[in-house]
């Protein structure tokens, strides 16, 4: 008889540690349905400099072209946001390489932007970079394990990045491989597309307003004293009122929403126009770049 009885009270424990297990998992999934989805967008600029270059200017040189990477970011943003609608941005990681890990003038422009992490492999005698693809491993693992991203929008094509792919696909998070159009066959390995969980080709008409051939620019930065940020912020607004009264309240109303982010093409003209005005180049120039977009957003916001 005491037998039957402790068999009732072992069952009875046993069924007390299933209900609170029961009542632990749903209070975590309870949780995690709160907590918000984010992505964050690897950015490979040695694949991105090396497509790019080849589909708009017809060379893979970096010193025969110039890349507008400001303007890039935030269109890759813009799209990021499109796809991953119910999502938010951790950032964007954008891996070079340099001597000695040193900063370029142009990848310390790229570092000081909103919402975008420098990380430097090393380059070799021969322009190669060096421990990149275990940069974006590293970063790709460490985040996915800490569940501080879902989703992943990787823009490369090297071969070696399948580790990559899928010590992150290990710990849950999906991972996107974003590619540029090839004039010719293909610049991703196959192995790398097996692995990922979508495909996404960007084409010329995409990159073509970011970048192009070093024939002279129009605005020698040398030639022209660099303008103060406030007079940077009142073009800025010049040009929001003048689109305003010629594009009609409606159209850049449609913009308030992805605020402070701008489309790339709207972010492109503003950049082109602004540089006639001020007849100076904008470009590599991330804090003027910001007074621009400070002052059209404030003269916008004022209508509304």
């Amino acid at each position: 008889m005491n037998d039957d009885f402790a068999a009732a009270d072992d069952l009875a424990a046993l069924g007390a540690r299933i209900d609170r297990s029961n009542e632990l998992l749903q209070r975590m999934l309870a949780e995690v349905a709160k907590t918000p989805s984010t992505h964050a967008i690897f950015v490979d600029a040695g694949y991105l400099y090396a497509a790019a270059g080849r589909l708009v200017a017809g060379t893979e040189d970096r010193r025969a072209f110039e890349l507008d990477a400001e303007g890039l970011i935030d269109a890759l943003i813009d799209r990021a946001r499109t796809i991953f609608a119910d999502s938010r941005l951790l950032r964007v990681y954008w891996y070079d390489g340099a001597r000695r890990r040193i900063h370029t003038a142009e990848q310390q422009s790229i570092a000081e932007l909103p919402d975008v992490k420098v990380r430097l492999g090393n380059l070799n005698a021969n322009n190669q970079q060096k421990g990149v693809d275990s940069l974006i491993r590293s970063d790709l693992e460490s985040l996915a394990r800490h569940r501080a991203i879902s989703d992943a929008a990787l823009i490369g094509g090297d071969e070696d990045l399948v580790s990559a792919v899928e010590a992150a696909q290990g710990y849950g998070a999906r991972v996107h491989l974003w590619g540029i159009e090839a004039p010719e066959g293909r610049n991703q390995a196959e192995p790398l597309l097996w692995e990922v969980d979508s495909q996404r080709t960007f084409d010329l008409d995409f990159f073509k307003p970011y970048l192009a051939r070093r024939t002279g620019t129009s605005y020698e930065t040398s030639a022209v004293a660099r303008p103060a940020r406030e007079d940077v912020r009142f073009v800025g607004a010049q040009i929001a009122a003048k689109w305003l009264s010629e594009r009609g309240r409606e159209s850049l109303a449609e913009l308030l929403p992805g605020h402070p982010y701008l489309p790339g093409p709207v972010d492109q003209e503003l950049l082109v126009e602004s540089e006639g005005l001020l007849q100076y180049s904008l470009r590599g120039q991330a804090d003027l770049r910001r007074a621009l977009r400070d002052g059209f957003w404030e003269h916008l916001q004022g209508q509304y």
